[in-house]
C-alpha cells in the first residue's frame, strides 16, 4: 500500500475527533493564529458592518497526529480531511452574517503533530464607523478571536508571527479599491464573564482610510464653485432685479445638486458628517445672500412714499461707514443733500421777489402820467392786466411746485439708493469674511484628519 494510504490509515483508525488531543488533560492546547488582510469588500455606515477578505492561519499541537517518517517513506508531512480531526472551536466575535467563504476541507499535520489549518474567511463584522470626518474619514474595526466554549486553561491563544511584522503586511491586499490599509495592530488579552473562568482572545484591529478624491471632485469642487457664483453675484448694481433672479437659480442649482448627492452621502442613526453639515450651512448662506439682495433691492426702489434719509443714518452710513469701508466715490454721498437744500432756496427767494414785484405797468412814469389824465381807463386796463398776470403767476408756480416735488423725489431716491450702496457693500464684506472663515477652518480640519 502507499505510504500515504498506510499513514491516513494509521492516524485516523483510532482517533477521537470529539476529545481534545492531549494525553494529560491538564495540558494546554496552545493555538497559535495569524491575519493577513486580503481586500476590503464594503463599509455598510447605516448598518455599522464592515465586510472584509482575510488569510486566516491556526496552528497547533496534536499529540495524537505524531508518527516515525522512518516506518512511513521518510514522509514527513500529511494533509487530512479537516472533518476527520479536532479543531479549535475558535470564532469572531463580531460576526454578523456568514460570508461567502470558500471550503478548505484538509489541514496540513507534521509527524510531530503540528495542524496548519490555513482558510480565507470573508468576514461580515459589526464595526463602530465613525462617518464625521468623511470624506476624510479612518476607520479602526476590530476583529476579536477567542474560543467560545474552552477557557485558558485548556485553550489558549498566541500569536503566529511577530506584531511588528503582522503591522505592516500589505504584500497581499488588494489597494485598488475606494479603502487602503494602514496597518493591522494586535494585542492579547483575558477576559471572565460574571466572575467566571477566565478565557483567552486575540484581537485585531484594522484600520483602513477611505480615499477622499472622488468624493472632492463629486461633491466639494460643484459646491464650492456654486458659492464662488453667489459671492460674483453681488458686483451685479443693487438697483437692477437680475441680481434677485441670478440668486434664486443658484439657490434652484443648489437644491437640485443636494439632491443628486444625497445618495452619496453615507447615512447613519447616531450622527451626520462634517460634510453634510457644511452643504446645510452652504445653503444657509445662500439663503441669507437671496434675503439681503431682496431687501436691498426694495430699499432702492419704490421711494415715492418714503421721507429723506435720517440724519443719524445718513451719518453713519454715508460717512463713516464709507470712510471704514474704503469706498473711493464716498464725496459724492453728500451732494444730493446739499442740492436740495440749494434749490429750496432759490423757490423761495423767487416766490418773495414774485410777491413784492407790482402789477401792472412796467415803468413808473406811464403809471404816473397815465393815473393823472385818464385814470378811469387806466384803472380797468390796470384790473384786466393784473388778472391775466394773477392767471399766469398762478400756472408757474404751480409748475415750479410740481418740479420742485419731482426734484425732491429724486433727492430722496438718490439718497436711499446711496444707503442702499452702502449697505449692500457692508453686507457682502460681511458676507465675504463669513464664507472665508467657514472655508478656511474646515480646510484645514480637513487638511489635518487627511495627513493624520
Amino acid at each position: 500500500r502507499p505510504a500515504l494510504h498506510r499513514l491516513s490509515h494509521y492516524l485516523l483508525a483510532h482517533y477521537q475527533k470529539g476529545t481534545r488531543p492531549v494525553r494529560d488533560w491538564r495540558t494546554t492546547t496552545n493555538v497559535t493564529i495569524d491575519l493577513m488582510v486580503y481586500a476590503i469588500l464594503s463599509v455598510d455606515e447605516k448598518n455599522q458592518v464592515l465586510t472584509t477578505y482575510i488569510w486566516y492561519r491556526q496552528h497547533w499541537t496534536d499529540e495524537f497526529l505524531r508518527w516515525d517518517p522512518a516506518s512511513f517513506d521518510n514522509l514527513t508531512q500529511i494533509s487530512l480531511p479537516v472533518e476527520s480531526i479536532w479543531v479549535p472551536d475558535i470564532l469572531i466575535n463580531e460576526f454578523v452574517d456568514v460570508g461567502k467563504s470558500p471550503h478548505v476541507p484538509y489541514v496540513y499535520v507534521s509527524h510531530h503533530g503540528e495542524v496548519q489549518n490555513l482558510k480565507p474567511i470573508q468576514v461580515m463584522t459589526a464595526c463602530s464607523l465613525d462617518i464625521y470626518n468623511f470624506p476624510f474619514d479612518v476607520q479602526n474595526c476590530s476583529l476579536t478571536f477567542t474560543s467560545w466554549l474552552h477557557h485558558i486553561r485548556d485553550i489558549n491563544l498566541s500569536l503566529w508571527r511577530q506584531p511588528e511584522l503582522v503591522k505592516f503586511d500589505r504584500s497581499v491586499f488588494m489597494n485598488q479599491g475606494e479603502w487602503e490599509l494602514l496597518y493591522v495592530l494586535s494585542h492579547f488579552q483575558e477576559f471572565s464573564v460574571k466572575s467566571s473562568d477566565n478565557y483567552a482572545e486575540m484581537k485585531f484591529y484594522v484600520v483602513i482610510r477611505r480615499r477622499p478624491l472622488f468624493y472632492t471632485v463629486s461633491l466639494l469642487l460643484p459646491s464650492i464653485f456654486l458659492m464662488v457664483m453667489d459671492i460674483v453675484g453681488f458686483y451685479l448694481p443693487p438697483n437692477s432685479g437680475e441680481r434677485v433672479s441670478f440668486k434664486i437659480t443658484l439657490l434652484l442649482g443648489y437644491s437640485v445638486f443636494l439632491i443628486i448627492v444625497s445618495d452619496t452621502l453615507p447615512a447613519t442613526a447616531v450622527g451626520t458628517p462634517l460634510i453634510g453639515i457644511y452643504f446645510v450651512v452652504c445653503m444657509a448662506l445662500l439663503v441669507i445672500s437671496l434675503t439681503e439682495t431682496i431687501l436691498i433691492v426694495r430699499l432702492v426702489h419704490k421711494q415715492d412714499l418714503q421721507p429723506h434719509v435720517p440724519e443719524w443714518l445718513r451719518r453713519l452710513l454715508l460717512e463713516r461707514a464709507t470712510v471704514l469701508l474704503c469706498i473711493r466715490d464716498r464725496t459724492k454721498f453728500n451732494q444730493s443733500r446739499t442740492q436740495s437744500s440749494d434749490i429750496s432756496r432759490q423757490a423761495e427767494n423767487d416766490d418773495s421777489t414774485a410777491k413784492l414785484a407790482p402789477y401792472g405797468c412796467e415803468d413808473p412814469r406811464e403809471c404816473g402820467a397815465a393815473g393823472g389824465t385818464r385814470p378811469t381807463v387806466a384803472l380797468a386796463v390796470r384790473a384786466e392786466g393784473s388778472a391775466a398776470l394773477q392767471g399766469i403767476l398762478r400756472e408757474t408756480t404751480a409748475i415750479r411746485q410740481l418740479l420742485e416735488k419731482r426734484e425732491e423725489f429724486r433727492d430722496v431716491a438718490r439718497e436711499w439708493l446711496q444707503v442702499g450702496y452702502v449697505l449692500d457693500v457692508l453686507l457682502f464684506r460681511a458676507y465675504l469674511v463669513a464664507v472665508l472663515a467657514y472655508s478656511v477652518t474646515l480646510g484645514t480640519l480637513w487638511s489635518v484628519w487627511r495627513d493624520a
